[in-house]
């Protein structure tokens, strides 16, 4: 288990609604580099080896949501050259890296989530407040990973009795693909069944049952929280006065270097690091104590 995960739900959760939050609307470039290296160093902390996979998404992906607005968008004053009479901008190219970079961070951002914030803690938090809606909310943002997972197991298995989709002719990859959809939706309807049995068996729906949870609030995690909430606020004060604000038509904005928009920049900075902080005095502790074994 990594060193952030060991922190109580709602420290995790009041990290990622302010990680999450500040990244959709931050489209300045000193927040968005903050944004975007911050999501990278804290998926090569909890995720290293499906990061690095993810990549042959992430990376197509920037680069296609990049290259749409400058062919859409032709504002700016900054003109490269004409294409077909449509002016392709400097503007254009760099609010559309500015967007694709939002998007993957905040993609990233999500894939950290669904790892240290299990269905369990979820429900911990919002299960008393709303059953339902938590129940809900958990199994949806599970349900993609668990797919995955099992498509990748069917695909591989179907490869070992000699269905591989990826050889053969049209005909045979057509077949192999049908059958491996059939298996994974016969799945999901025995996934289905299962869970509304599980559900039932531990007494769900049932007025007043208890909850156990091995979740305690020790002091660590009101420092932790304390000082994400102080610099969450200190972001929106930055973000009500304008610091956080570039314009990139007609023309790009100045971005500004004074005392009180670099402290407002370190703070950001500080507040996406946190959970790379924790891993990384986590990991000195353990080589440490490893040391003295």
């Amino acid at each position: 288990m990594k060193a952030f995960e060991t922190y109580h739900p709602i420290v995790l959760f009041s990290f990622f609604v302010a990680a999450i939050g500040l990244s959709m609307f931050f489209m300045h470039p000193i927040y968005l580099a903050i944004t975007i290296f911050s999501a990278i160093s804290l998926n090569t902390a909890l995720r290293r080896q499906p990061f690095l996979k993810d990549w042959k998404l992430y990376v197509p992906l920037f680069f296609l949501m990049a290259i749409i607005n400058p062919m859409i968008s032709h504002n700016g004053q900054l003109v490269l050259l004409y294409i077909n009479g449509n002016a392709l901008t400097v503007e254009a190219i760099m609010y559309g890296i500015a967007i694709a970079t939002m998007i993957v961070a905040i993609m990233l951002w999500f894939s950290c989530y669904n790892v240290v914030m299990t269905s369990d803690k979820f429900i911990y938090l919002f299960g008393k407040v709303s059953p339902a809606l938590s129940l809900t909310l958990s199994i949806s943002l599970r349900l993609v990973p668990r797919f995955k997972h099992q498509l990748t197991q069917i695909v591989q298995a179907q490869k070992g009795i000699g269905m591989d989709y990826t050889a053969g002719s049209l005909w045979h990859r057509i077949k192999c693909i049908v059958r491996i959809l059939s298996i994974l939706i016969t799945w999901a309807l025995d996934n289905a069944i299962d869970t509304a049995d599980s559900m039932k068996a531990r007494g769900y729906g049932v007025k007043k049952r208890t909850a156990f949870s091995l979740f305690i609030f020790e002091r660590r995690d009101g420092y932790v929280l304390a000082i994400i909430i102080l610099l969450f606020l200190s972001n929106l004060a930055a973000s009500f006065i304008g610091t956080t604000t570039f314009y990139f038509y007609p023309t790009f904005g100045a971005i500004k270097w004074d005392i009180v928009s670099i402290l407002f920049y370190s703070s950001y900075f500080i507040l996406l690091s946190i959970p790379l902080a924790i891993e990384i005095r986590g990991a000195l502790k353990w080589r440490s104590l490893k040391s003295t074994m």
